[in-house]
């Protein structure tokens, strides 16, 4: 199968749209389909897989160093027809998914859309701070989403709970799968965490870790504020937090209002390939971010066998089992502080949640979720040669305007 990916994010920016994107990359190249990337252009970067091809792009202020992609590429116009498309997949809906689309009713093709982001989230990034514009901002997103789901065959859905979303507050009716993005455990099973620790030297410290972009939809604060916390009661708390992003400043300022500087590490940006090593440096996962589609880092943290302290989102609550693999909270940084206390405090606990951890891990398997995504694909062709698309019922939603 001859398979497009259009996305705005991918490598060398890592986040995790780049990391879902790869990752099906990689495992739909080894069940052997050609998987062709449309992506940003980048500036001292060198692909090192086959098939990538770059639209021009310019970089945003707000995303600090982030590309936008400019969508057009009479290059890409003339390559696209040659390549044979079996299917287009869009990985946003904006920019480059706009061209898609395009692209996707020029060629004849289906086109599949993996709703990655909670894009209503995000309306804060525009200047217009009042509340009634941001709901009316947040309404108008909503409904233009919809209308470019129409567009598509079908629908892929990271988790049970985004489905929910997309289901009772979109109205999406039909023509979609949950596909969460599996991962490679082995790079997890055979990472060591003991060199970090020593040159850290965090030998002595129990380390928190959390990892994620450090924007305002991230909630970071609240996970701050319970380090803080939980530092008054366990001095040798350390939180490791594992990524950049706009709120970088504003972080490190609030860590040395709370007193903590010294006890709160930002690693910045680091290498995919590091990460389960990091991961395996640090005693447990916490996270306060209610935004999530799927959680992948939450994933990658059980897959390094870490028990998990998170406020209960979406997302989150469909990879943790309160109770099982860690503990899910209220948004409240008192709530989050207790739940690390109760863990720290209680070793025997720690060891069953590490276990319940690592066996949870295994269902997020990378090639039967691939494997899952070409039956995704195949249903799609056969409904775009009958003309059928998602369907919509926005009389059922309630009104957002």
């Amino acid at each position: 199968m001859h398979i497009a990916f259009f996305t705005n994010f991918y490598l060398p920016v890592v986040n995790g749209v780049t990391r879902s994107v790869e990752s099906f990359r990689e495992e739909l190249t080894k069940l052997r389909h050609n998987v062709f990337i449309f992506a940003q252009s980048t500036n001292d970067y060198e692909d090192e897989a086959p098939f990538i091809f770059r639209y021009p792009s310019v970089t945003l202020p707000v995303y600090v160093d982030v590309p936008a992609v400019i969508p057009v590429s009479p290059f890409v116009d003339q390559l696209l027809p040659a390549l044979k498309l079996d299917v287009i997949h869009t990985h946003h809906p904006f920019l480059l998914g706009s061209t898609a689309a395009r692209k996707a009713e020029e060629l004849h093709l289906p086109l599949v859309f993996t709703f990655h982001t909670q894009y209503q989230e995000y309306t804060h990034y525009v200047p217009l701070p009042q509340e009634t514009i941001q709901e009316f901002l947040k309404g108008a997103v909503k409904n233009w989403l919809r209308d470019f789901m129409r567009l598509c065959q079908h629908i892929v859905i990271p988790s049970e709970s985004m489905k929910e979303i997309l289901v009772q507050e979109y109205g999406l009716r039909d023509c979609y799968t949950v596909i969460p993005t599996g991962m490679d455990l082995e790079p997890y099973r055979h990472a060591d965490g003991k060199a970090l620790r020593s040159r850290e030297g965090w030998q002595d410290d129990f380390v928190v870790v959390s990892t994620g972009r450090l924007a305002t939809e991230k909630n970071w604060p609240t996970l701050v504020q319970a380090a803080q916390k939980v530092y008054r009661e366990h001095p040798n708390m350390r939180l490791v937090i594992i990524g950049d992003g706009p709120e970088k400043k504003a972080l490190q300022e609030l860590a040395a209002e709370l007193g903590i500087a010294e006890r709160v590490t930002f690693t910045g940006e680091i290498p995919f390939s590091e990460v389960p090593v990091y991961l395996k440096a640090a005693d447990m996962f916490g996270f306060a971010s209610i935004t999530e589609t799927q959680g992948l880092v939450t994933v990658e943290a059980i897959a390094a066998g870490l028990p998990v302290v998170a406020v209960d989102g979406s997302g989150t609550r469909d990879i943790v089992e309160n109770g099982k693999q860690g503990f899910l909270v209220p948004n409240d940084a008192d709530a989050l502080a207790d739940s690390i206390n109760r863990l720290l405090e209680s070793p025997d606990k720690m060891r069953k949640f590490r276990r319940s951890a690592l066996k949870k891990a295994k269902t997020f398997d990378m090639k039967n979720c691939a494997k899952q995504l070409i039956k995704v694909y195949e249903q799609s062709i056969q409904d775009k040669a009958q003309q059928r698309y998602v369907r919509i019922e926005v009389e059922e939603v309630s009104k957002e305007r």
